[in-house]
């Protein structure tokens, strides 16, 4: 190769790094290469009639918040954060809707039930780009299980900056059964 045919491929193999590299990967994706939710789905039918927990959780999310003085508004990622405290029992999860601040569904995130093994976790996460909630969006979670005693745990942690200001919270899960 000489010069003339050489430079204008190296730009273009120097172009084609830096665009995949801007490519931002999906935080919901485990390392398997599966999204969350969808690497806890259950293989095998259970019958959520016999379970001897039941129980619906209200998470607030803020997608936004206003930060400053002009009422600009503040983008934040959020992650819904859905914890197994239980030593030995698992959770069955057969809801996750997302509401925006008017109340109208957003997405649904399950279309068939998950379980979260004993001290499991299952984290979503609501992307800073993503406007669609809004201020005021929020999780329904729904869940089950066979002892009636588990006390999982919900929550959501928004982070987000202003300026050269970085900030983070959390706000819990509340039942609405």
């Amino acid at each position: 190769m000489n010069n003339r045919t050489t430079y204008p491929f190296l730009y273009f193999l120097l172009m084609v790094f830096c665009f995949s590299a801007c490519i931002q990967s999906d935080p919901n994706i485990d390392k398997k290469g599966e999204d969350e939710l969808k690497s806890h789905e259950i293989r095998t039918e259970v019958n959520l009639n016999k379970m001897t927990f039941e129980e619906v959780i209200y998470v607030p999310i803020y997608s936004d918040i206003y930060a400053d003085a002009n009422n600009q508004k503040t983008l934040l990622a959020a992650t819904l954060s859905i914890r197994n405290t239980s030593y030995a029992d698992s959770i069955f999860i057969s809801k996750i809707d997302y509401f925006n601040t008017e109340g109208k569904l957003v997405r649904k995130f399950l279309d068939n039930t998950i379980s979260i093994q004993p001290m499991g976790t299952v984290n979503y996460v609501i992307e800073r780009e993503d406007e669609t909630g809004g201020a005021g969006a929020n999780f329904i979670v729904e869940l089950f299980s066979r002892n009636s005693k588990v006390k999982p745990l919900i929550q959501a942690v928004m982070i987000g900056q202003a300026g050269n200001k970085g900030f983070a919270f959390s706000t819990d899960g509340y039942s609405i059964k």
